[in-house]
């Protein structure tokens, strides 16, 4: 009798973890997928265009001077590691690879032909992070909180190009890999319940790059600033599409 009462009550937990974990969607864990999009970054590169600046005030043969930098766009790709649903709130946890371009070129008008400067800028970065959302109707969801932590590289590209001459390129890059973090809030709207949906967030990013090395050792704005390269981030935003498998 005593064995019946234990298989009874055993068999009724059970039955209530089941149910429990089918409220994280289709699949009794949750979701897992990709993702990949379109985004846009802000920063404050104050050291940088203090170099910029210098730029132009020296050379007296200009046909077009250097424009400041501040606003890079690219790409995103990563993975939702777990998407699930409790009640009317949606947890994510993720991660993903982000690299951001911004390029400028100058033109000079030289005794010998003309000569173009181009500056590149690459930001990429890695990025773990979570999300805090709520449903709002069927198909849609607010994300009330989204933040991430980001582990930064930036490589700088100068290419001069001059009539008659070679071209001569110069790479400049972070001494280590330089930590950020960005928190936002966005929508989520359901194409497909759980396995296709479009996101959009908007937040700010946080970003500080002290300067920018050479190979051979010689620091970018060393003798031109004492600012920062990048003192500070902004604004970001980021526009995706997320596709869901059930586990």
């Amino acid at each position: 009798m005593l064995f019946r009462v234990l298989f009874i009550v055993c068999l009724c937990q059970l039955s209530a973890i089941v149910i429990n974990a089918q409220s994280f969607g289709f699949g009794c864990l949750g979701f897992v997928g990709g993702y990949g999009g379109f985004s846009y970054q802000q920063y404050k590169p104050e050291g940088f265009n203090d170099f910029i600046r210098n730029f132009n005030e020296t050379s007296d043969s200009l046909i077009s001077p250097l424009e400041n930098f501040g606003k890079a766009q690219g790409f995103r790709v990563g993975l939702n590691f777990f998407r699930g649903k409790v009640e009317n709130f949606v947890l994510t946890a993720k991660g993903y690879y982000q690299s951001l371009t911004e390029k400028h070129e100058a033109l000079e008008n030289l005794p010998a032909g003309t000569r173009s400067t181009t500056l590149k800028l690459e930001l990429r970065n890695w990025a773990v992070g979570v999300d805090l959302g709520i449903s709002v109707t069927k198909t849609i969801s607010w994300k009330v909180v989204d933040g991430a932590l980001h582990f930064n590289t930036i490589i700088l590209t100068n290419t001069e190009n001059t009539t008659g001459a070679q071209t001569t390129v110069n790479k400049f890059r972070t001494e280590s890999t330089q930590l950020g973090y960005s928190i936002g809030t966005g929508f989520i709207f359901e194409i497909i319940d759980e396995y296709l949906s479009i996101e959009g967030v908007a937040g700010y990013t946080s970003l500080s790059i002290e300067n920018l090395q050479k190979d051979n050792n010689n620091f970018l704005t060393e003798d031109v600033t004492t600012n920062n390269f990048i003192d500070g981030g902004g604004f970001n935003a980021v526009v995706q599409l997320n596709i869901g498998f059930p586990l």
